[in-house]
């Protein structure tokens, strides 16, 4: 029996077709980034509005703590929407994780304040964080897959670099956003209605995305494997336990560097190290446009030398530079615009290397949940709650320990980069049988 059919309309479809279709993808996934940016972005504006009068920093606090609930939701959308891409299709995927994300966002934009529904505002505004966990869990692995099997074969770091131009897009725009309505906006209109605005826009522009996807076409791979055999996903998994774990290895250090330095920095910055806040918005746009023109130069390199060389400049790079970039940053917009440049730039080796790194540890039938689950898991455990250790451990005197703990993890991660051995070329357009690539994994090393 063939237990690996080649896909060979992959190969021909033309570069055109190609890009069109990650460029109706991306749009969707910049808008889904917007939603799940804006709500750290406005974070210091929403602490009073749902939660019980109390000092900023309090406030702060428990705004960053539903932040993290939001992730912790991640896991089971990465399952139930990576189950979802496996049977129904990438493209069916990618449109649901928009609508759930759209309803998230509505519902924020809708929620009364604590002083008109009480206990009832942060109950709804932790169900609308819920939703759109939900939704991002299934969003990065939804775009991953589709991304990566799509791309030529010899140019898949740089079609991958399309994932973090349009995640970072949607995270300019609810930057920019933030900039014009506290510019345009006073403090009490910003407190009492303006802080509505994003969330309702978010909305907007998600049903937007979700309406672009409708014209994205199916993954010829996956068309090829529709027909095959599905099994539950979690009994899938459990098939496949090294590459399970060796996806959460890989996204162990990055999580924390990406939620630490292109999320969190610049409102650390502000509450912590007297940055204006207007200063400190523009050194993240600034950081972040670098960060987006590099990608493409870094997704060549990744197709010209491979994606281990690059993940392991990424792991050992921040293993040696995390205390440095933190002691480097202290009440400068300036500085903070050099340490989120210097540390996105760097995370940019990950990001245009793993998403192809990861998938192919997986068959096509198991690939978005095997890459979902333990993605968003890790993403859950680590990234999310990032924001809130280290404003923690700032609040005990011990925010020099945070640098050390992103030490830790990275060299975790950069253990299993160097024990990676595929390599940028492996064939993603054969439709693989299940019990040869559970035997492969099997025999590869951890």
């Amino acid at each position: 029996m063939n237990t690996a059919a080649p896909v060979a309309d992959v190969r021909t479809t033309t570069g055109g077709g190609r890009l069109r279709q990650i460029l109706l993808a991306s749009l969707g996934n910049a808008a889904e980034w917007f939603d799940w940016t804006v709500y750290v972005t406005f974070a210091a504006v929403l602490g009073p509005q749902f939660f019980p009068s109390g000092s900023g920093a309090t406030n702060v606090l428990q705004t960053l703590s539903v932040f993290a609930v939001g992730f912790l939701f991640r896991p089971v959308g990465g399952l139930l929407i990576g189950a979802y891409c496996d049977r129904r299709g990438r493209s069916a995927g990618l449109r649901l994780s928009l609508l759930m994300m759209a309803g998230g966002s509505l519902l924020i934009a809708l929620a009364p304040a604590h002083r008109t529904a009480g206990v009832l505002s942060p109950v709804l505004l932790v169900a609308a964080r819920a939703l759109q966990g939900l939704s991002a869990g299934g969003e990065g692995t939804a775009m991953s897959t589709y991304v990566t099997e799509t791309a030529p074969r010899r140019r898949r770091g740089l079609y991958s670099s399309a994932i973090y131009i349009s995640t970072t897009l949607g995270t300019l725009a609810a930057t920019f956003l933030a900039l014009i309505l506290r510019n345009t906006l006073t403090p009490g209109q910003l407190g009492d209605w303006g802080w509505r605005v994003p969330f309702a826009l978010g909305a907007l522009f998600a049903l937007y995305g979700w309406w672009m996807r409708r014209c994205v076409r199916e993954t010829p791979v996956f068309d090829a494997a529709r027909e095959r055999q599905h099994r539950p996903a979690w009994r899938a998994l459990r098939s496949h336990p090294r590459s399970v774990l060796r996806v959460a290895g890989f996204s162990l250090g990055a999580t924390v560097v990406y939620y630490t330095f292109a999320s969190y920095l610049p409102l650390y910055a502000q509450v912590h190290d007297g940055v204006p806040a207007n200063a400190a918005l523009w050194a993240s746009v600034a950081a972040q446009v670098v960060f987006m023109a590099a990608l493409p130069l870094l997704g060549v390199a990744t197709d010209r030398f491979g994606p281990r060389p690059m993940l392991l400049a990424f792991g050992g790079g921040f293993v040696c530079l995390t205390p440095v970039l933190f002691g480097v940053m202290s009440g400068s917009a300036v500085r903070l615009f050099a340490v989120m440049t210097a540390a996105l730039l760097l995370f940019g080796c990950y990001a245009t290397a793993a998403p192809a790194a990861t998938l192919q540890m997986f068959p096509t039938t198991l690939r978005s949940s095997g890459v979902g689950l333990p993605y968003a898991l890790t993403v859950a455990l680590f990234g999310g709650t990032a924001p809130y250790l280290n404003e923690y451990l700032s609040g005990l005197g011990h925010a020099a320990w945070y640098p050390w703990y992103v030490v830790g993890l990275c060299a975790v991660s950069t253990v299993f980069y160097f024990r990676f051995r595929g390599t940028g070329d492996t064939d993603l357009t054969a439709v693989e049988d299940t019990g040869r690539a559970r035997a492969a994994d099997g025999a590869a090393r951890g």
